[in-house]
């Protein structure tokens, strides 16, 4: 029987690595991505820490998929600087930026092996992505790169998301949103007006506005009516074979179940214990 222990974004902080590794019990491991750029919560960040012991595991055949972060740096230090240099994007990269620098060789090195990495997996009974198993965006991103792994000559397109490739990297890496019908919006938690949403795309039962959103402060303030066909298709199927994510930075108490979850809990550490069920199973997550 195949099985895995997976662990979610991680985001410099090699504390909570290794207190998820000791509380493991020796399964092959799986990581989620995001392995860089501390957070404000993280005490005592080490990009360079979590970075090595990540790719020793790798190389050790732990398996292990690219989060947005890691797209991120790579058009951040890219040459051409395809991500640019803003205060904002500086802010988030900022703990790697101050163990690496900016475009130096071994930042270079760093993101040369995220390049490395696939945006998903499909582990025969198990499926790993960052932010979004949409099957329409992974046939597009397939149809080119079969294995899931990006090349430098991608990137460019990947960054100015002109085409159906690029977005589609962007919504495996990053999620879907959904753009709301005419004269709907909302108010984030910041205050900031939106006529998008974002579409939790693993509650295979949603098909209305108010069942897929997320990050939604009061979804009641959104039509209770169908979602047009191209959002609907990036809902997960429950006859599907499980898959597990990380990126959302989900509150409350980790939670699995059905055939998706998102595992990433800032506040709770954890990790999901598979060991080839069909449907995910909430005795299975692991908290540390």
């Amino acid at each position: 029987m195949k099985m895995y222990d997976v662990i979610p974004d991680l985001h410099a902080d090699a504390d909570r690595l290794e207190n998820t590794l000791s509380n493991l019990d020796g399964a092959p491991l799986a990581f989620l991505g995001d392995f860089i750029d501390a957070g404000p919560a993280v005490a005592r960040p080490d990009d360079r820490a979590v970075l090595e012991r990540v790719r020793g595991l790798v190389e050790q055949g732990a398996q292990a998929v690219m989060g947005n972060h890691e797209l991120n740096a790579i058009l951040f230090h890219h040459p051409d600087q395809l991500r640019p240099d803003t205060p904002r994007n500086r802010a988030q990269h900022r703990s790697f930026i101050e163990t690496f620098g900016i475009g130096t060789p071994e930042s270079r090195q760093w993101t040369d092996w995220f390049l490395t990495l696939p945006l998903w997996l499909d582990l025969g009974g198990l499926r790993l992505v960052h932010a979004c198993w949409s099957r329409p965006d992974i046939a597009i991103i397939a149809e080119r790169r079969p294995d899931g792994r990006l090349r430098p000559e991608d990137l460019a397109e990947i960054a100015a998301e002109s085409t159906a490739f690029g977005r589609a990297v962007k919504v495996v890496t990053s999620g879907p949103e959904a753009t709301l019908p005419l004269g709907v919006a909302f108010h984030d938690n910041g205050g900031h007006r939106r006529t998008q949403m974002r579409v939790a795309w693993w509650r295979s039962d949603a098909d209305t506005w108010r069942e897929a959103a997320l990050s939604v402060p009061d979804p009641d303030n959104l039509p209770d009516t169908l979602l047009p066909a191209g959002v609907l298709a990036e809902i997960y199927p429950d006859d599907a074979p499980p898959v597990l994510v990380g990126h959302y930075k989900m509150t409350g108490t980790p939670h699995a179940s059905g055939t998706a979850a998102c595992l990433d809990y800032p506040a709770i550490p954890c990790a999901y214990r598979w060991r080839g069920e069909a449907v995910l199973e909430a005795g299975n997550i692991i908290t540390v």
